[in-house]
């Protein structure tokens, strides 16, 4: 393995950590409906007999910007659905006809905004710590090519500066979309 291939692997590593993020953050909700809200929640599905994602069993829409529809692609798994939605951490009470859910989103008091802050800040220091540990890892390849001889003291100094760099540019990344979710979230 060269530093290239090592550098390459730890930004993808870290950019992965950085996209996992942006993907926990579309479950927060802000008091506006979203579908990313609901859209990979597990659902288990008696007649299918296994575990599905909702966007995966049914069609997910904003009609209103207070409340999230769920069109199931088979009436039969509507009940599964609201079950699921009634279990998940959402805090949502699913209203259905038989053919669809309805969710009303409702408005976020200010004591509930800033349990959620608490959350993002949580879900973003996991992800600090998953770039730190892709760091850590880029700093030992580092050490053990120089110590097989594959790179010079010089050589494994700069890959290290350079997985430093973007160490710190994904951090950078991290705190960036922590503020904007933050603010997101404490706007009324």
């Amino acid at each position: 393995m060269n530093a290239e291939a090592v550098k390459t692997e730890i930004a993808d590593a870290m950019r992965k950590a950085v996209d996992y993020l942006l993907h926990e953050f579309a479950g927060v909700r802000t008091g506006k409906a979203s579908p990313g809200l609901v859209e990979n929640l597990d659902v288990k599905v008696a007649s299918y007999g296994s575990n599905m994602k909702l966007k995966a069993l049914a069609v997910i829409t904003t009609p209103e910007p207070r409340l999230i529809m769920i069109q199931p692609f088979d009436p039969g798994t509507v009940g599964d659905i609201e079950r699921a939605i009634q279990e998940s951490k959402l805090g949502l009470n699913p209203v259905s006809d038989g053919k669809t859910l309805r969710l009303p989103i409702p408005e976020l008091t200010e004591e509930r905004r800033r349990d959620l802050v608490k959350t993002i800040k949580t879900m973003a220091e996991e992800s600090r710590i998953r770039v730190r540990a892709c760091r850590k890892d880029g700093m030992d390849a580092a050490k053990k090519m120089k110590n097989e001889h594959v790179l010079t003291e010089d050589q494994m100094h700069d890959l290290e500066d350079e997985v430093q760099v973007l160490t710190d540019k994904n951090i950078k990344a991290i705190d960036q979309h922590v503020a904007d979710k933050e603010t997101e979230v404490m706007t009324v």
